[in-house]
């Protein structure tokens, strides 16, 4: 949410997707994927300020896979 003019918003917004892919994400759009992932749409995960959680399980979904 923005006062800001719609267009000024998008520019921003496309600003940041591609820093973050600079950054190494594969993602098109990563901050419209994490403002998904807390929605009740998504049953199986949870995000936290602890991380991403199975919400069935309880525990905190590792991020980087194979690293422990």
């Amino acid at each position: 949410m923005s006062t800001d003019p719609a267009n000024k918003v998008m520019k921003e917004i496309d600003t940041l997707n591609r820093i973050v892919g600079g950054m190494g994400s594969e993602l098109p759009s990563p901050f419209m994927t994490l403002s998904f992932v807390s929605l009740p749409t998504v049953p199986e995960l949870g995000l936290t300020d602890q991380g991403l959680i199975n919400v069935k399980t309880h525990r905190i979904v590792p991020l980087v896979v194979g690293y422990e």
